[in-house]
């Protein structure tokens, strides 16, 4: 595969609310409507030759509204982190309710088992593995889309970028933003856009 375009996807009624959202699945709201509307824009000259998202309904109810012509593929190993007890939870909630495990998953999240949930270690164990599945999926010279979440976008972006899990907390990632990353044979990955939400990509 030549080219990856990721693609986070857009508001949710939990985004605006800063609720931890994982598994949860809520719809995109009239503003997430609007930014996946934006991005169809931004890509609207775009050459795709598949198209791929996450099972969770704001991922994929963007990538329907970005790519309505064409077939799209949903994959569950592409979900967001599963932030079990915390799921649907307010920072400040968290903190309130669950104040030890939150300050060990802080410290250690590479280990610290979040209860109903997983560590970030089985994360991106998950998410690297099914990135190289798709990537083995498509010859030289394609162009790939992938609607997904802030977490599996981070962990993909970090390892292009030769960066530390650790510093996955770092990268940048708006809601409704995309990323290119061009995978050369051979060679390593090279990040051509990250964190883009406004021109059209000629």
């Amino acid at each position: 595969m030549a080219r990856l375009i990721l693609i986070r996807h857009g508001e949710t009624d939990y985004n605006s609310q800063k609720r931890y959202c994982g598994f949860s699945d809520p719809s995109l709201n009239e503003k997430g409507r609007w930014q996946a509307e934006r991005l169809a824009k931004i890509l609207w000259n775009v050459k795709i030759d598949a198209v791929y998202s996450s099972d969770l309904r704001r991922a994929y109810e963007t990538a329907e509204i970005i790519f309505r012509d064409n077939s799209i593929v949903k994959l569950a190993d592409f979900r967001e982190i599963n932030f079990g007890v915390w799921e649907g939870l307010t920072y400040s909630e968290i903190i309130e309710k669950h104040p030890e495990i939150y300050k060990r998953w802080i410290d250690n999240p590479m280990e610290v088992n979040i209860p109903g949930g997983e560590t970030l270690k089985d994360f991106c164990g998950r998410i690297r593995k099914k990135l190289i599945f798709v990537r083995s999926c498509h010859k030289e010279g394609e162009t790939i889309a992938l609607i997904t979440h802030g977490g599996p976008i981070r962990i993909i972006l970090c390892d292009a970028l030769g960066y530390n899990i650790k510093e996955f907390w770092q990268v940048a990632q708006d809601i409704g933003a995309l990323n290119i990353i061009d995978y050369p044979n051979n060679a390593k990955p090279k990040v051509i856009k990250i964190n883009h939400t406004t021109q059209p990509i000629t």
